[in-house]
């Protein structure tokens, strides 16, 4: 990564008419909230595959394994925005949209009006039988639902669900308005997520902001920490 790169990043912002970021949990390390599966990831040295423990299986089956693993690896509560959801936020109020896989909730704190939580978020909570939603005091307190017995459960897209089909669209439409698309933060190996790049606009620009590079043709790359290149931006 050299100055040069994120100069001509800068300047490709600037003349862009509508940019979509892509994001994914390496924008909210720096906030204290791990990604998934580095070395202290939350995935790091777990009993089962997460493939198994965040499973609707699991949840329905042995609720109190579920709602342990969450709320002790997943709930970071007290967390706050960085530069990078800052930044994010400022370009989106402009000329944007993010559409992000992270469920932590910091870009819609950052102010943000342009987010597309494309999997979800862990305070959106509700009874998975009545449906009634419910507050992330409620959930701190136990998995049954008071109101009639049922399972409380985050509404994240577990392993094996499906993407909701008005995400779908409305990422879909994001994307076919975008003449330049920065991912960030992210290996982009998640599929659905990694399939929106195929909707953006014939000529749109693409770049990646990552430590380690994407598995994707025609991108320009800037390899480093993130929030170095935003500071800039």
């Amino acid at each position: 990564m050299t100055n040069s790169q994120i100069a001509a990043l800068k300047a490709a912002m600037v003349a862009a008419h509508h940019i979509v970021f892509l994001t994914g949990a390496g924008v909210s390390t720096h906030s204290g909230i791990p990604d998934y599966r580095s070395k202290s990831g939350i995935y790091n040295g777990v009993s089962e595959p997460p493939e198994t423990i965040l499973s609707p299986d699991t949840l329905n089956h042995r609720p109190q394994f579920f709602y342990d693993f969450v709320m002790h690896n997943m709930y970071f509560p007290e967390a706050q925005p960085n530069l990078i959801h800052q930044k994010i936020a400022a370009w989106c109020r402009a000329k944007g949209t993010l559409i992000t896989q992270n469920i932590d909730t910091l870009d819609t704190k950052a102010a943000n009006p342009h987010v597309i939580e494309f999997h979800g978020n862990l305070y959106r909570l509700y009874c998975s039988q009545c449906h009634q939603k419910v507050s992330f005091k409620t959930y701190q307190q136990g998995w049954q639902h008071e109101g009639c017995g049922g399972i409380l459960r985050p509404g994240i897209v577990l392993y094996n669900e499906g993407i909701d089909s008005t995400v779908l669209e409305q990422s879909v439409a994001a994307m076919q308005q975008s003449d330049l698309v920065i991912i960030c933060g992210t290996s982009f190996v998640v599929y659905p997520f990694a399939q929106l790049l195929a909707y953006r606009q014939p000529g749109a620009s693409v770049w990646a902001i990552n430590k380690t590079a994407i598995a994707a043709t025609g991108v320009h790359s800037l390899i480093g920490d993130a929030l170095d290149v935003f500071k800039e931006l």
